[in-house]
């Protein structure tokens, strides 16, 4: 008779101690999805101002457009119209200094790329006439070689009749950019984008890019 008593005993004591297990368990279980929701959540908020921030900076980035950075169309790859090298003297005044530059176009146009070389021998020449002023302190920097980049798209474009926005200098658009940081917040006090002229044109040369830079 005792041991038989002794079996329901035995039932009772493990039945509330599979019960609390299972109640830990669940309570790990909420406390570990809890985490992860806060931690997602945190994720979120970072790289939603991040993006905010990344965008308020875009507003005040006007560059020219041959200092954006452009998506390749790989389905329409743009023309390349390499010049032959230029070796000039530079228009320092205390030695006798000299630049070798390899320049080379890119249009989007491979016919227009062909008009190009019509107009080869006007383009150099505006182009040596610039590098003539250029003193060799004006070239030894990236600011120096960005102006040099936007003069040669400009004044190429014009040899062919087209009529550009003159490139804003590397400097001035640092200045306006830090102008426009110090006034943060106050959206009628950003500074406006440049106007084009009413006679201005989109440039059809992209970029001009250089092949080799040699100053001696």
């Amino acid at each position: 008779m005792s041991a038989a008593a002794a079996v329901p005993a035995d039932a009772g004591i493990a039945a509330p101690a599979k019960k609390g297990k299972k109640k830990l368990l669940i309570m790990l279980v909420v406390g570990v999805l809890a985490l992860a929701l806060a931690g997602g959540a945190a994720v979120f908020m970072m790289k939603k101002k991040a993006a905010a921030q990344a965008a308020e900076d875009g507003d005040d980035s006007v560059a020219t457009s041959e200092h954006k950075v452009h998506k390749p169309d790989l389905k329409n790859p743009p023309t390349f119209l390499p010049l032959d090298p230029f070796v000039v003297n530079l228009a320092d005044k205390d030695a006798d200094r000299y630049a070798q530059i390899g320049i080379t176009l890119e249009v989007a146009d491979p016919k227009f790329g062909e008009l190009l070389k019509a107009y080869m021998p006007a383009i150099r020449n505006s182009i040596l006439l610039i590098l003539a002023q250029k003193a060799s302190a004006d070239l030894l920097d990236r600011p120096g070689k960005e102006q040099l980049a936007g003069q040669i798209q400009r004044e190429a474009a014009r040899v062919m009749g087209i009529e550009v926005d003159e490139p804003e200098a590397p400097a001035a658009k640092m200045a306006a950019k830090d102008e426009a940081k110090a006034k943060d917040g106050d959206d009628d006090e950003k500074p406006k984008a440049k106007k084009r002229k009413a006679n201005a044109e989109p440039n059809p040369i992209r970029h001009v890019h250089f092949s080799n830079f040699i100053i001696q």
